[in-house]
């Protein structure tokens, strides 16, 4: 294996998906894991780029034939990271993964060498600002991704790094950090 694993999570709107996009765009050394879904396609998401769209009844096969490095349920829906692409992508780069926390957990207990980071809000209330402006959830389905809240930041003493997004460039450039001595470190060994 040459690259790292890492797990990224945190609330929802909390950043940490430009963050990881901007970082993956940065450097051709990191990409970023490729999840599947049995949600419905959000405007402008592709089939293959954001996630592999798939059916219930698709993705629990899968699950049965042990095709996921960590799976769950989240707000209904299924969400899954396939191992094969892992494994290859592993062999070259290092790999993220975009998830909430019980499949970084999950992650951690399949693959103990994976490196859990979590991006934090400045605030509640910057938040719940940012839920509401992105226009791409009901008032129901933001209600829904706050009363998690919670629960997701609670279980930052299980992560291997914390870091508060109050300024995107900064955030940006602590994730690299970690990556660029996680790498250093691995290279010793």
């Amino acid at each position: 294996m040459k690259g790292l694993l890492l797990a990224v999570s945190g609330p929802s709107g909390v950043g940490k998906g430009t963050i990881v996009k901007t970082l993956v765009s940065r450097r051709a050394d990191v990409v970023e894991s490729i999840s599947c879904t049995t949600r419905a396609p959000r405007e402008g998401e592709v089939h293959g780029r954001e996630y592999y769209f798939l059916t219930k009844e698709e993705f629990l096969r899968r699950v049965a034939e042990d095709d996921f490095l960590e799976y769950d349920e989240h707000f209904g829906n299924y969400y899954g990271t396939p191992k094969s692409f892992v494994r290859e992508m592993l062999k070259e780069r290092s790999v993220i993964l975009e998830i909430d926390v019980v499949g970084a957990l999950n992650a951690k207990k399949a693959f103990p060498e994976c490196v859990l980071v979590m991006i934090a809000p400045p605030s509640l209330e910057e938040l719940k600002r940012r839920l509401t402006s992105r226009n791409s959830e009901t008032d129901e389905e933001i209600e829904n991704r706050l009363s998690r809240l919670e629960y997701e930041l609670s279980q930052q003493d299980k992560y291997d790094y914390v870091i508060v997004n109050d300024y995107l460039e900064r955030a940006i450039a602590e994730l690299e950090k970690i990556i660029d001595n996680k790498q250093k470190e691995c290279e010793k060994i």
